[in-house]
């Protein structure tokens, strides 16, 4: 098991660094220039000499695999940079939204899994009867209300009902419990929702899979308790595709809530990704970019490592 966690963690370097290689080529291929764009959006008249004094301020002058040698330098240090929009570190821009972000994801994925992993359950127990049909109903249609929209009716029915409306500015849970959870926990049920009706489904169809199998045939042959068939013998197996479904998601969350950040107002990951890509803002992007990726990496190590927990017949070579 260490070994095998000691060769994941060695295969980490090179994935990440053809993402690395990969964005920043993709970026300089892109149509435009920042200088330009910061400079001239507004009709203004800009000498040539001033963009390329800018441009050499900005490291834009220097041979592509120059720029490339002194970001990932920079990368390995610690510093990624400063933003070409704002002229701020691109880290104190990223760890002021980030954290909404990531509490958000936090907070979506523990209503997920306490709603799906029981009614996934309940509706395998109880296939093809009322229970399962409701359930189903649930699932289906978190799958087809689109995140967004039911943040916009939520958003309305708090408006109508009690002539109130989220917070708009983010205070951090430490400092302020009650104002945090008012803000965000209506963007994290609008995302939970869909969430959990994955999720949910997930679980339905892998606790009936494991049903059918041999060994739990067995355990009710001997005559353990059905509590007992279920809880130790089916839920650890039928859990493997669900941990993997939830890690997926939650990785997905950080960066992927451009949307529904934009329904309540939040300054988060997925909002900032929309106005750096905008801007062009190249070093900000790559940032985002390698910050995404290491998530999913991570996330992806973290299950690999859950299915050993989970499923004590795996063992890795």
């Amino acid at each position: 098991m260490l070994r095998y966690t000691i060769n994941r963690l060695l295969l980490m370097i090179p994935t990440l660094f053809g993402v690395a290689v990969l964005v920043f080529v993709l970026l300089r291929l892109m149509p435009g220039d920042i200088v330009e764009l910061r400079y001239l959006m507004d009709g203004g008249q800009i000498s040539p000499e001033v963009l390329a004094q800018e441009r050499a301020r900005l490291g834009l002058d220097k041979p592509i695999w120059e720029q490339f040698v002194d970001w990932m330098t920079g990368i390995f240090v610690g510093d990624f940079g400063v933003s070409m929009w704002t002229g701020r570190p691109v880290w104190e821009e990223i760890s002021s939204r980030f954290q909404l972000s990531f509490q958000v994801a936090v907070m979506a994925t523990i209503l997920a899994t306490l709603i799906a992993i029981p009614l996934g359950t309940l509706a395998a127990l109880f296939k093809d009867t009322w229970v399962d049909r409701l359930i189903q109903v649930f699932a289906i249609a978190g799958l087809a209300v689109p995140s967004f929209w039911l943040g916009m009716l939520i958003i309305l029915s708090l408006l109508l009902a009690f002539n109130w409306i989220p917070p708009l500015t983010f205070k951090p849970i430490y400092e302020d419990p009650w104002y945090n959870l008012s803000q965000l926990i209506w963007p994290a049920l609008a995302v939970g929702y869909r969430y959990s009706a994955v999720a949910t489904r997930m679980t339905r169809s892998t606790i009936l899979e494991v049903l059918q199998e041999d060994y739990i045939r067995t355990a009710r042959a001997k005559g353990v308790f059905e509590r007992l068939v279920i809880s130790r013998h089916a839920m650890k197996n039928a859990m493997l595709p669900v941990v993997t479904v939830i890690g997926l998601e939650f990785a997905f969350l950080i960066g992927g809530l451009v949307v529904t950040e934009q329904v309540f107002n939040l300054n988060g990951i997925g909002k900032l990704f929309v106005e750096t890509v905008t801007r062009k803002d190249y070093t900000m992007v790559q940032a985002l970019v390698m910050l995404v990726a290491t998530f999913f990496i991570v996330i992806n190590f973290i299950v690999d490592l859950l299915y050993a927990a989970l499923d004590p017949r795996i063992r890795y070579r």
